[in-house]
This record gives structure tokens, C-alpha cells and sequence, in this order.
């Protein structure tokens, strides 16, 4: 496995907001992280990237542990979420070239081209990135993430401020560069439809505990407890935040 998570605890004070998770992600795969606000999930991601600490259990990433391993783990992946904002005073060339230059790589300047024809983001490569539309700010930072060709990637909500168009491009994006580079992805999205078009395999977290996991059908039928014939993670979703679930 490409990224093993072992009975993952994060306590913050007396509050445990990640019981026990466990999870691992195979190479090539795409895996979803789903759940409500509070469920985890970006506590969860957290650890994975060693932004916090985990209170208890392991995280083997490249079949390295992640505690000894940090800085050779974190050269070989890479994240993309409209959370986490680049420079918005530097020109999208000026914020591709600093962070080719952090990630220490070769011919930057050749990389920084090729992505930006890649992603069509070269006609505004002079434009600040604090003037992008969220598209283009969607597609700046997914050439971000793969400067280092990363073999795992984290994708927190790629989609939550886009527009139906702007999402579906990104959608399509993202699956023909996971296709293409073969890379393993960890996804989490409250749009279940770009869930079950993108994922192979979902964990769904519920109150830091993984509720249940499996195919996006088996899913379904986990949590709704019925032997439903398409997946329907919409109403899977429903069902939990009305308390559906104890």
C-alpha cells in the first residue's frame, strides 16, 4: 500500500475529534474522505500532511514510517485546496517559480512552462494571482501541486468555490492527470456527485469514527442498511446529518 493510516487519535485538550481511524490507499488509486462538518476529516488530513501531530497511532506513507521519514515522505506528495491561498500579489508565474524553486526543481523554468500550457494559464501568467477568478486560481494552484510530479496527492474540497462549469473542468482535469501520472489521491468533497464520479473506494467518517467503507455502492448500502441498485451518496449524506445514524 501506498499510504497506510493505522487507529489514527487526535485529542485536542479533553476533545477526541479522530477515534481510531484506519484506512490505506493502494498506488493509482483514488480514495474519498467523506463525512460532515466535525466528522474529522480535515483533522485527519492534517496528520497525513505533519501539519499536527497524531495523539496515537501510525501513518506509513511509501512504505515509510511518516515520523522518521517527513521531509523524504513530503518531496514525493502534494496538495491542492482553495484554502490553502498563494501570494496574491506575485503574478501566477512569479508564485509557479518560488514554489518550483522551494520544491528544489530541475529546470524549473521548463516546468513552470509546461504546466502552464498544460493547464491553459499561460495567457495569464502576468496577472496577479489575487485578480484570478476561482477557476483560474482552481487551475494555478492544481499546476501548484504538481511541480514536484508528486506520487500521492491530497485534494481538500479542489472543487467548493467553482461554478458547475468551472467544477466539471476540474473534474475532468483531474482525472486525466491522475490517469496520465498514475498518482495515488486522497479526496474530500461535500459534492457527492464528483464523489462517485472520481473515487474508486470512500471511507465516510462520522464524529472521528469511520462509519463505513467500501466501493461508493457498498457505501450505500452500508449506511442506509438497504439494497439500494445505483450508489446514492447525497442521500447517504442526508441521512447521517439528520441523526440517522447512532
Amino acid at each position: 500500500m501506498l499510504l497506510e493510516v493505522a487507529h489514527l487519535v487526535k485529542r485536542f485538550r479533553k476533545v477526541t475529534v479522530v477515534d481510531g481511524v484506519s484506512f490505506s490507499i493502494a498506488a493509482g488509486e483514488i480514495l474519498g474522505l467523506l463525512g460532515p462538518n466535525g466528522a474529522g476529516k480535515s483533522t485527519t488530513i492534517q496528520m497525513v500532511m505533519g501539519l499536527i501531530r497524531p495523539s496515537a497511532g501510525e501513518i506509513r506513507i511509501f512504505d515509510l514510517p511518516f515520523r522518521r521519514h517527513r521531509g523524504e515522505i513530503l518531496r514525493r506528495m502534494n496538495i491542492v485546496s482553495p484554502y490553502l491561498s498563494l501570494p496574491p500579489r506575485l503574478t501566477v508565474q512569479e508564485n509557479l517559480d518560488i514554489y518550483a524553486r522551494l520544491y528544489g526543481i530541475p529546470n524549473r523554468s521548463q516546468k513552470v512552462a509546461e504546466l502552464m500550457q498544460k493547464f491553459d494559464i499561460e495567457p495569464m501568467k502576468d496577472k496577479l494571482v489575487g485578480r484570478l477568478s476561482s477557476g483560474e486560481a482552481a487551475r494555478v494552484g492544481l499546476a501548484k501541486a504538481l511541480l514536484n510530479d508528486p506520487q500521492l496527492l491530497l485534494l481538500d474540497e479542489p472543487t467548493a468555490f467553482l461554478d458547475p462549469q468551472a467544477a466539471a473542468r476540474m473534474r475532468e482535469t483531474l482525472l486525466a492527470v491522475q490517469r496520465e501520472a498514475g498518482m495515488s489521491v486522497l479526496y474530500t468533497s461535500h459534492n457527492m456527485a464528483d464523489v462517485e464520479q472520481i473515487c474508486q473506494r470512500i471511507v465516510f467518517l462520522h464524529r472521528g469514527r469511520v462509519l463505513a467503507s467500501g466501493s461508493p455502492i457498498e457505501v450505500t448500502r452500508a449506511i442506509l442498511r438497504t439494497e439500494v441498485p445505483t450508489p446514492a451518496l447525497q442521500e447517504v449524506y442526508r441521512h447521517v446529518v439528520a441523526g440517522g445514524v447512532r
